[in-house]
């Protein structure tokens, strides 16, 4: 009988979203923390200088660049459902995935996998049909630059789902930061309780998820929820402390922490 092998997981966040004199987390600090980096693409947030300069740092520190794309809300911070037409939504992905690449490859890689952002990750859970635009999008994308494209996403998703069938890399995702429903989806914002914020807890969590595959629900319940990925926010209230604590909570206990796609990507 072979040795069991160690768990090991990938440790995600959200960066580039500070737009302008709008300083929205700590990038340089948390890129020293995570494996991948879901850098946003000018649309829900992030402008040109700021995104170039997270990617650089991604490079700098050895983290996978992902693109994380998302509806085109800068007010609303990506964060509210909009009603875009098929070839719409389409032709917004494919425009982000160009704009990032662009910017990566000018940083020393390229954009290496996709995750949707807020209101557009949440809608696509369900909504079969922007589900296939976003998947329609990233396939098309990388047909044209020659190269895979891996998915991140919820477990149970449309948008895993149609992407599986695509032919795409898919993953899953877990929240390091945020309350589950007991169906397994996330408790929205809107909610009281929504956003965890003891660093010392979100760790227990984590912990428990990568190695028992199971978070408590709002209810008490227990969920099954399996990661390939755990996002811990670049926006939440000490997040770089947070991720830390993670980190450090997960290495201890003999948890590898590595990207969950490689530089074969």
């Amino acid at each position: 009988m072979g040795a069991a092998t160690s768990p090991a997981v990938d440790l995600n966040s959200d960066l580039g979203e500070s737009f302008g004199t709008w300083r929205l987390g700590d990038d340089e600090a948390m890129l020293g923390i995570v494996t991948s980096a879901n850098v946003a693409c000018g649309f829900h947030a992030g402008d040109p200088t700021t995104i170039r300069q997270s990617c650089a740092w991604s490079v700098a520190n050895g983290v996978v660049v992902g693109a994380q794309v998302g509806y085109r809300d800068l007010p609303g911070f990506g964060r509210r459902f909009i009603d875009v037409a098929h070839d719409d939504l389409v032709a917004d992905v494919l425009y982000q995935l160009g704009a990032l690449d662009g910017l990566a490859r000018a940083a020393g890689d390229r954009v290496r996998y996709v995750k949707p952002h807020g209101a557009l990750y949440n809608t696509i859970v369900t909504h079969t049909a922007q589900a296939a635009a976003v998947v329609e999008a990233v396939t098309t994308y990388a047909d044209a630059v020659g190269h895979a494209l891996p998915v991140l996403g919820l477990p149970g998703s449309e948008w895993l789902r149609l992407a599986g069938e695509a032919g795409l890399a898919t993953h899953a995702e877990a929240f390091a930061d945020r309350a589950y429903t007991p169906e397994g989806t996330l408790v929205s914002r809107r909610e009281p309780g929504a956003v965890l914020a003891d660093a010392d807890e979100v760790a227990d969590r984590v912990l428990r998820l990568v190695t028992e595959g199971v978070v408590t629900a709002v209810d008490g319940s227990e969920v099954a929820v399996e990661a390939d990925s755990v996002c811990v926010h670049g926006d939440s209230p000490g997040a770089v402390g947070m991720a830390r604590a993670v980190r450090e909570r997960l290495t201890g206990a003999g948890v590898e922490v590595r990207a969950f796609v490689g530089p074969e990507a």
